[in-house]
């Protein structure tokens, strides 16, 4: 920080109120980033007050972290600079609501909580299982793009946003669609700020398409045993009339995780975990259907009771391993379909031989894996195993991410890893919007 932390104190207080700005390290200590601890936090009370603190750090040089409640600050690569922590979490208000037209336009720090609560009295939802799970902030969801196992039914953030508000280094509230499913001409502004993780703009508020909840909802559990059966009950369920909400391969390490098991398993069993929304007759109908496919392969078919808790923990991988583990490495890989257990393969091989306890959660549906590394300490074996099984989703025609580590770790690998071929894009888009690099600075793919 080039200004005088005092200084800068003072000056946000103007802006905001005394109240809402703090220097304390009892405050700024927790919203620290990868180690880095801001000078100062602002917690602005309206839009236009966000729009004024981005201002004045533009002019300043200073560097600002937006948040809402911290639960996706372990993402990106280690911060340049940080100076300021600009909290959203008192940006809670419902805006505009109509339930008969499956629309809502929220500020952007109320939690998904409190917003499923309240859609949820009119029988809606929207169907997001984030990391972060009910804490997470619907700004920072959309920020991060952030879903988990229900995009295999739903999409993600970038599919459910129709308007946002975005509050700009300028000073300014800039607009983008609206709060209609059907408004957008031209470029769409709001699909470029979804998954920006802050480094354009502070989105300060979002108006989303709900989803009517299905009357019932069951989970079944097919055991297959090889990666082999596994891929043929992906294509057999996915050419199938079957609609499922969520589909998840789970690797028999990550089984025994969720059920709270502390008995090593004692085979590499793959188990096949569909959920289907519907009438009570609809999901008697899809359970017949999936003991068909089951029984065509020679896999096993149970119904499980109670498995919001597990669904909950596949969403939110790093803040429920990271209690048990605490140098808890999550990798995210992105892979075509047919790719998938193939992959999964691979990784399990390259784990064996560096002797790293590996626990997997593969979106099948939607060519997504997650890997989780669980060390006790970190090794340095861990980012060797990482960057070769960046390559092996290369290969594949995928890529690979490093979702959450600890920070010593992204001063040995790239957590993003290979630059797109739009990252000229990226860069100019950042030169506009952002012209003093003041946002997030050093987080984003390339150290954007």
């Amino acid at each position: 920080m080039t200004v005088a932390v005092d200084s800068v104190r003072a000056d946000l207080a103007a802006l905001l109120g005394e109240s809402r700005v703090h220097s304390e390290a009892a405050v700024c200590a927790p919203l620290a980033v990868d180690g880095k601890a801001p000078q100062v936090a602002v917690f602005p009370a309206a839009a236009e007050q966000v729009a004024a603190v981005l201002h004045y750090a533009s002019e300043h040089q200073l560097a600002v972290i937006p948040q809402g409640h911290g639960t996706k600050l372990s993402l990106g690569s280690v911060p340049r600079q940080y100076d300021i922590a600009l909290s959203l979490r008192d940006l809670k208000r419902v805006i505009h609501y109509e339930p008969a037209d499956l629309t809502i336009s929220v500020e952007a720090g109320i939690t998904l909580g409190e917003f499923q609560n309240l859609v949820g009295q009119s029988n809606l939802w929207l169907p997001l299982d984030p990391r972060g799970g009910a804490e997470s902030s619907i700004g920072g969801i959309i920020a991060a793009n952030a879903a988990g196992p229900l995009r295999q039914g739903f999409g993600g953030p970038r599919d459910m946003v129709i308007g946002l508000k975005i509050a700009t280094t300028d000073g300014k509230i800039a607009k983008t669609g609206g709060r209609v499913v059907k408004n957008v001409a031209g470029y769409d502004l709001g699909k470029l700020l979804t998954g920006s993780l802050g480094t354009l703009g502070v989105i300060v508020e979002a108006s989303l398409k709900l989803f009517p909840k299905p009357p019932e909802r069951a989970t079944f559990m097919m055991r297959a045993g090889t990666l082999g059966i596994a891929r043929e009950l992906r294509r057999s369920i996915l050419r199938s009339p079957l609609d499922p909400m969520r589909l998840v391969l789970l690797d028999a390490t990550a089984t025994a995780l969720l059920d709270d098991s502390t008995k090593a398993p004692d085979r590499p069993d793959a188990e096949l975990w569909i959920e289907l929304g519907g009438s009570h007759r609809v999901i008697e109908r899809c359970m017949l259907e999936l003991r068909q496919l089951a029984s065509a392969v020679g896999a096993t078919l149970a119904r499980r009771e109670d498995a919001e808790v597990a669904w909950e923990r596949m969403s939110n991988l790093a803040h429920w391993l990271q209690p048990k583990y605490r140098d808890v490495t999550v990798l995210k890989v992105a892979l075509p379909l047919v790719a998938t257990e193939e992959f999964l393969s691979r990784a399990q091989q390259e784990a064996e031989s560096e002797k790293i306890a590996l626990a997997s959660f593969a979106q099948v549906g939607v060519g997504i894996v997650h890997l989780c590394a669980l060390q006790e300490t970190l090794g340095t074996s861990i980012g060797a195993w990482a960057l070769r099984l960046r390559q092996a989703a290369a290969g594949l025609g995928g890529s690979l991410i490093i979702e959450h580590c600890q920070a010593d770790l992204k001063g040995q690998v790239d957590v993003w890893g290979a630059k797109g071929d739009d990252l000229d894009v990226m860069r100019k888009m950042k030169a506009v919007w952002d012209p003093q690099a003041v946002l997030s600075p050093g987080r984003f793919v390339d150290g954007i």
